[in-house]
């Protein structure tokens, strides 16, 4: 096979969530031992960090993986979904898996594979294991799926534990309440490994870390404390952030949800020295300034032309819009133009209820099974005042967008990781 026909295998035989949405869900871990146990266990073989969360669990997770780099180490990640091509996913040093090893790894183990009937997400886990195995690396940092306690990814035994924050996404699988969120997605916390909590949110979500914690005797550690001394400055380029022991740290990724991530990775960093690692302090300033050249980290809140200005950014719920408003809100523009799209199985008046009105919006459909239909969403918007045209795609939408921008005008693109995923190659 060659590499398309491989992809157009994975996902015929294995439909991926991101994709379809619940119909490729595949509850348990069942699957992943099952799968585990015929690649001999690989990830076994080197060091693991685990990062789950609602928002910002790639961004921690290319930081940390560009701060070990920049440290000497030979550093796996293992993300979703992808934008672009699908080795996003697998990553040694930045350099994406090869197209020759998916292909193999295919042809070769797909006799062993099959009678498993994995999801996507649990056999190009597997693929990423094996591949991080073989490229032997010192540590691979570890993005969970969905959830947390019943994901895919949680058959790891990871040297440190991240949950970034808690937010309302995917309720039909992790609960209809903060706590019960909190509760699967404190399931990747193991016996005596410390954790990182970025955001605690309210009492009732921090009760459910410190009680699951303290039941296995994790060590855990608040960002919000740990780096209580953290404040930040805006610079056209991104961010300036200050702290006693990293005055002036320069950070390349500009949304304004990176400041909450900052502090997370940063109380990452330093139990990771706790843990005898080498991470000198010009290792996280080159890590924090060039994730993206780095880890090939995109779509968080990225600048894709100046003239009229136009960005892109992936956050697809409540907790990561909220961001996204407040900082479309900051910026200075004639006129601001909103190309967006949904998935169809996000809350989306809680979306559409943060959006500003003053904006001319593109409302399109990304090109995935999973998608809102455009005049679905239109339709809904005018509820909220939210006025503009329905586009059949996202290409369409952002063509007339461009269009219709002046010079001094803003044009966002987002609401969906799949709108952005469509728009970037327009740019490239």
């Amino acid at each position: 096979m060659t590499y398309d026909e491989t992809l157009d295998y994975l996902y015929r035989q294995m439909p991926e969530y991101q994709r379809i949405g619940h119909l490729a869900y595949k509850e348990g871990l069942d699957n992943s031992l099952a799968l585990d146990k015929i690649f001999g266990h690989p990830h076994r073989r080197y060091k693991t960090i685990h990062v789950g969360g609602t928002n910002g669990k790639g961004s921690t997770s290319h930081l940390l993986a560009a701060i070990l780099q920049e440290a000497g180490y030979k550093v796996g990640l293992y993300t979703s979904p992808h934008l672009i091509d699908f080795r996003e996913r697998i990553r040694v040093n930045g350099v994406m898996i090869e197209k020759a090893y998916v292909v193999d790894f295919v042809e070769k183990y797909r006799e062993q594979f099959e009678p498993v009937m994995p999801s996507f997400f649990e056999l190009t886990m597997e693929m990423a294991f094996l591949w991080f195995a073989q490229q032997e690396v010192d540590i691979a940092i570890i993005e969970v799926g969905l959830g947390g306690r019943l994901d895919s990814t949680n058959i790891i035994l990871p040297e440190l534990s991240i949950i970034t924050n808690i937010g309302y996404d995917h309720m039909k699988f992790l609960g209809d309440t903060l706590p019960k969120i909190a509760a699967e997605k404190a399931g990747i916390i193991k016996p005596e490994t410390s954790v990182v909590i970025g955001e605690a949110g309210d009492r009732e979500t921090e009760k459910v870390f410190i009680d699951k914690a303290k039941s296995v005797n994790a060590p855990i550690l608040f960002a919000e404390e740990s780096m209580s001394d953290l404040t930040t400055g805006r610079k056209e380029s991104g961010w300036l952030f200050h702290t006693h022991e990293y005055p002036n740290l320069k950070g390349e990724l500009g949304g304004f949800a990176q400041e909450k991530n900052a502090r997370t990775v940063l109380t990452a960093v330093q139990q990771l020295q706790k843990l005898e690692y080498k991470i000198p302090n010009e290792a996280v300033r080159e890590g924090f300034a060039n994730v993206v050249a780095l880890t090939g980290l995109m779509g968080r809140w990225q600048l894709l032309q100046s003239f009229p200005k136009i960005i892109c950014d992936i956050a697809h719920n409540a907790h990561g819009i909220h961001y996204v408003v407040e900082q479309l809100l900051s910026e200075k523009y004639d006129r601001l133009h909103i190309v967006f799209g949904m998935a169809n199985d996000k809350d989306l008046n809680s979306v559409l209820a943060l959006m500003p009105e003053n904006a001319i919006y593109y409302f399109t459909k990304a090109s995935v099974e999973r998608a809102l239909n455009e005049k679905t969403l239109q339709k809904h918007a005018v509820a909220y005042g939210l006025l503009g045209e329905s586009f059949i795609s996202v290409e369409d939408a952002v063509s007339v967008a461009k269009e219709n921008a002046g010079e001094n005008d803003l044009v966002f693109i987002g609401g969906s990781s799949f709108v952005v995923a469509d728009a970037l190659p327009l740019f490239i």
